[in-house]
């Protein structure tokens, strides 16, 4: 009987189909994981069938997985039990080994590292091309892929391992975050440009609380004194709109437009022939705006969403007793994108961070911690505390006194000033 006959090369042309199969499911798995989705939609709505199907494919990513790793795996069993067969007809007992190796080295050559290198190199374009008949695997499967999945499912639940299919192990939020971070730290994304658009997407997830400014600092005018000291307030304030108090600074009453003012004193002066003691006349309670309150725990985007609608620039945050907190602007959340937004109104201020010559930094108490993480593109913790001082207190689970010291998340922070229960001013470093 002759050693290459008809099976020899039947046996030899079936192992050399299985390893291309087995290519193409390898270079598939790796295209259609590796492939962005927000590329493949990109190229979907320019009218891309293709990747329209690889998007459908891998909506479930699981059903996907599990079809294209039980085609895989079918024709690398059945390759190498032909390779056995053949190598032991040829070479006897030594032919099992002799197989070993050789479908080791013709499947991790040919149907691993090369399909997979060249799927990774433009993983969108591949996945497009090979979605078609992965859709088909994916149907043929779809049986022995459910009854695995229930198997596999019920196995993790003998461990306490609970699995939601309808869930995203990454949330898109997390993928771009990670995505800016990684091009920042590899020198493709600019620091300005990786703030701004991270600024944009933790809109949802802050509150008005954590960008107000603080009734402490609030510029405010009591409705009840005279009205020449109101407008001289109002004229000499670099704010345009002044909240207005009645019998106590937090019982705000209403909202002075510095514009509305300025109308109606021109219309008084104007009828008294320019005399300005007109102005005695004029009703502040007419020219002030019913003030706007919103809860603090409000997120930023909805809030922007509701100035924009309700074409408003301006709210009081008030707490759940309807207490008096600070007052947020549009312009404040803006800032969250952009970085601070100055005018030629607005009063001119040191840096507020001093570097000094040891390296160490010293700022205000006040300073938020994001704007610090943004200037000194640090990391520091902000779920426990808005500000830098908060966040020292809450460490510290005490108010320090000036001369302490304390280490945590990798800095040292000492305490320079304090006022009352106020730290007024910190002293940073890196470890």
């Amino acid at each position: 009987m002759p050693t290459f006959d008809t099976a020899f090369w039947l046996t030899s042309g079936a192992i050399l189909a299985l390893l291309i199969l087995s290519a193409f499911f390898s270079g598939s798995e790796t295209a259609l994981t590796a492939s962005s989705r927000a590329k493949l939609r990109a190229q979907a709505d320019k009218g891309s069938k293709g990747a329209e199907q690889a998007l459908a494919l891998t909506e479930d990513g699981e059903r996907l997985i599990g079809s294209v790793l039980l085609g895989n795996n079918l024709v690398n069993i059945l390759s190498a039990s032909l390779a056995t067969a053949l190598f032991t007809r040829l070479f006897g007992d030594s032919g099992v080994a002799l197989a070993t190796l050789v479908m080791t080295f013709l499947v991790l050559i040919f149907a691993e590292v090369l399909p997979k290198t060249y799927a990774i190199t433009n993983p969108e374009t591949a996945a497009s091309r090979v979605a078609m008949p992965i859709r088909v695997v994916v149907l043929l499967f779809a049986p022995v892929v459910a009854a695995v999945r229930v198997l596999v499912r019920g196995i993790l639940a003998l461990f306490g391992v609970r699995t939601d299919p309808d869930e995203a192990i990454l949330s898109y939020h997390e993928e771009i975050a990670g995505t800016l971070a990684l091009g920042h730290s590899e020198g493709t994304v600019d620091k300005e440009d990786r703030d701004r658009l991270l600024g944009a997407l933790d809109l949802g997830a802050r509150t008005v609380e954590e960008v107000m400014l603080h009734r402490s600092q609030l510029e405010t005018v009591n409705i009840d004194a005279p009205i020449t000291e109101i407008i001289a307030t109002s004229v000499n304030s670099p704010h345009s709109r002044l909240p207005a108090w009645k019998d106590e600074p937090e019982n705000i009453v209403g909202v002075i437009h510095s514009r509305d003012l300025m109308r109606e004193v021109h219309r008084l002066v104007a009828e008294a022939g320019g005399k300005f003691s007109a102005v005695e006349k004029l009703d502040i309670s007419t020219v002030a705006r019913a003030p706007y309150f919103v809860p603090e725990t409000t997120p930023l985007d909805e809030q922007m969403h509701q100035f924009l609608q309700q074409r408003r620039h301006f709210a009081l945050v008030i707490d759940e007793y309807g207490s008096l907190l600070g007052l947020i602007t549009l312009e404040d959340i803006l800032e969250e994108i952009v970085g601070e937004i100055v005018d030629e109104h607005d009063i001119p201020t040191d840096n507020p961070i001093t570097r000094l010559d040891n390296g160490a930094i010293e700022i205000d108490g006040a300073m938020t911690i994001r704007d610090l993480n943004r200037a000194m593109d640090w990391s520091l913790p902000d779920d426990e505390a808005n500000t830098v001082a908060g966040l020292v207190i809450h460490e510290a689970q005490q108010i320090p006194e000036p001369g302490q010291v304390f280490q945590f998340h990798g800095f040292r922070f000492a305490v320079v000033e304090r006022a009352e229960n106020r730290l007024t001013r910190l002293r940073i470093r890196a470890m």
